[in-house]
């Protein structure tokens, strides 16, 4: 699921931005999502699984997720010992491991750079 802020305009002189929510049609919680999104006023547009042209950063994301963390760290099937897995591959992911799109920066070092000097960081 993704929170999309892009389309922003103006409304009596106010800015607003408008929010919708993109899923890829995995049922493991869609009722409650879709409550969850009507009860927002949250627009929702379902994609089609896999579908890397219309969700292409999403889907990187998994397969990064999934090979690199799932298939060689997640050693657990107790949610508690998963989570603080999945919370040292978080720190090593967003801290320590570069990334390609970022122009080999990590993510706190493209976002550290970036509130330093706006504009000036720049990802692919």
């Amino acid at each position: 699921m993704e929170i999309d802020t892009k389309e922003i305009r103006m409304h009596r002189g106010v800015l607003l931005k408008h929010f919708s929510a993109r899923d890829d049609g995995g049922s493991e919680f869609a009722a409650e999502f879709e409550e969850a999104c009507q009860q927002k006023q949250l627009p929702l547009f379902v994609l089609p699984p896999k579908s890397p042209k219309l969700n292409g950063h999403v889907e990187r994301s998994h397969r990064t997720h999934n090979e690199e963390f799932y298939q060689v760290h997640a050693q657990s099937d107790q949610v508690p010992v998963r989570n603080r897995q999945l919370r040292r591959w978080e720190k090593t992911y967003n801290c320590v491991r570069p990334h390609q799109s970022l122009a080999y920066l990590t993510p706190l070092e493209f976002i550290t750079r970036w509130k330093h000097n706006l504009r000036k960081a720049k990802c692919h």
